[in-house]
């Protein structure tokens, strides 16, 4: 599985880096920065605590 961020969506407000920092961190403004977009299966609980806290739903899980 693959993160992916919808730019029309995402307000910045970082909740995503903080619930998946292994996959995500954060810029200056808050926005995500994807530092590796396939998603282990370790951290596929992690992921989806991250996809649905997203306040402005922007974040989603894609297959390979």
């Amino acid at each position: 599985m693959r993160i992916q961020v919808d730019w029309t969506r995402c307000d910045g407000h970082a909740m995503c880096a903080l619930l998946l920092p292994e996959n995500i961190a954060s810029d200056p403004d808050g926005f995500p920065v994807i530092t590796h977009p396939v998603v282990g299966s370790e951290a596929m609980r992690h992921a989806r605590r991250a996809v649905a806290a997203c306040p402005a739903l922007a974040l989603r899980l894609e297959r390979d």
